[in-house]
């Protein structure tokens, strides 16, 4: 059967696919990502397959669009299990027998290069590079490894032009393709009148109700934060500056969505104002919802997050990080990028767009636009497709151009 296959087992699908996706990890915008990619390519015509954890949102979201899912246990760090994982996706990638492998951030490119090295077309995506999520020597032999890789990608895909100029600095010699990331502009929309939004308790646990003797919640503007949560997306950085945000906007209301391996400590250090929802199968609700979103993250190749929430027609505050730049309209530089890891630039830009409803609105209408024009999804599928033709001789069945907006 299609779903919960294991590598080893008797796999026989139903005809050889076009293309495998290789993919740790199973959630977050990752996972979004190869969805979209998926379901753009089913609709396309090729044949499509995904090897990725079991029980993850992605090998259930794989699996209701129609394409064949493997179970793949691998998981987020290379460590002792490595060999075996390397292992498994070798033996699924004979039996399986794809055109063209596309590899999905570090650990799933470490895996696939090494199980393949070259002898199937193979498609490297970092999705931000590994060796900024590390330091010292971690660091290091991550720079090695993906030097030393390169020469077994037969494309190494960046999401945006400053992720790969990060990697040429770094001394990264590849055949470099950028596609920038896309989001589904029909899902991501600005609410409409009667659309159900979520309610923000002043306290209360993930999904929760307020906490006895909490109250209501205020009414002031919302900030959100959509993420995982850990150190790169940077939360601990905005906790740093909310005290300084309410004494700008004292009514001013937070909300993280998202889990993480930082939650407990995040939660530890958040006033008990700050609203934590755990996580949520989707999060354009909350995009709607929002006054401002808000990404404080350390590192990226190009976020997601923020071209979900303009494609709802909200303005973004983000940290200049790769692809954030490319990812903002012309003029939103300005009031909606600041350093990272500042908390003071943080604040300053968060309370000047809280206090000024005609602004953020201005802004949102203008990211709504700016995300229909360049970073639809259907954009991101077509430059894809074109890419795997390049590198494997591999044909879409029918072309769809993206429809003008």
């Amino acid at each position: 059967m299609p779903g919960g296959r294991t590598p080893g087992a008797d796999v026989r699908p139903r005809a050889h696919p076009d293309v495998l996706h290789a993919v740790q990890p199973g959630d977050g915008g990752v996972a979004r990502v190869v969805t979209d990619l998926v379901r753009g390519q089913l609709a396309a015509g090729l044949r499509v397959a995904v090897a990725c954890p079991p029980g993850t949102e992605l090998a259930a979201a794989v699996r209701a669009e129609g394409a064949d899912a493997y179970d793949w246990r691998a998981g987020r760090d290379p460590g002792p299990r490595l060999v075996r994982e390397t292992r498994d996706l070798s033996r699924l990638v004979r039996t399986v027998r794809p055109a063209l492998v596309h590899a999905h951030s570090a650990k799933a490119g470490l895996c696939a290069r090494l199980a393949l090295r070259g002898r199937v077309p193979t498609v490297y995506q970092p999705h931000a590079w590994s060796f900024e999520a590390v330091e010292g020597t971690t660091a290091a032999l991550a720079l090695r490894w993906e030097r030393w890789a390169a020469r077994w990608s037969a494309a190494v895909l960046c999401v945006s032009d400053a992720e790969r100029r990060t990697g040429e600095t770094a001394g990264v010699r590849a055949r470099w393709s950028v596609v920038h990331n896309g989001v589904d502009t029909t899902r991501f929309a600005p609410p409409e009148p009667g659309d159900d939004l979520p309610a923000v308790p002043v306290r209360g646990g993930p999904e929760g109700p307020p906490a006895a003797g909490a109250g209501e919640a205020p009414s002031g503007p919302l900030v959100v934060c959509v993420g995982r949560l850990c150190r790169q997306k940077g939360q601990d950085v905005l906790l740093d500056a909310w005290a300084s945000v309410l004494a700008r906007v004292p009514g001013a209301r937070l909300v993280l969505v998202g889990d993480g391996p930082e939650a407990e400590r995040l939660r530890a250090a958040a006033p008990p104002s700050v609203r934590f929802t755990g996580a949520v199968a989707d999060p354009a609700p909350w995009y709607r919802a929002a006054d401002v979103v808000v990404l404080p993250s350390r590192w990226e190749g190009m976020a997601l997050a923020p071209l979900e929430a303009m494609a709802s027609g909200r303005p973004v505050v983000v940290t200049d990080v790769d692809g954030a730049r490319e990812s903002l309209p012309p003029g939103h530089v300005e009031p909606c990028l600041v350093p990272p890891e500042d908390p003071t630039a943080l604040a300053a830009a968060l309370g000047r767009l809280l206090g000024r409803p005609e602004l953020r609105h201005s802004l949102g209408r203008e990211a709504r636009e700016h995300v229909l024009s360049r970073f639809d999804v259907r954009r991101t599928g077509a430059a894809v497709a074109e890419l795997y033709r390049e590198m494997a001789g591999v044909r879409c069945t029918e072309h769809r151009e993206p429809i003008a907006q």
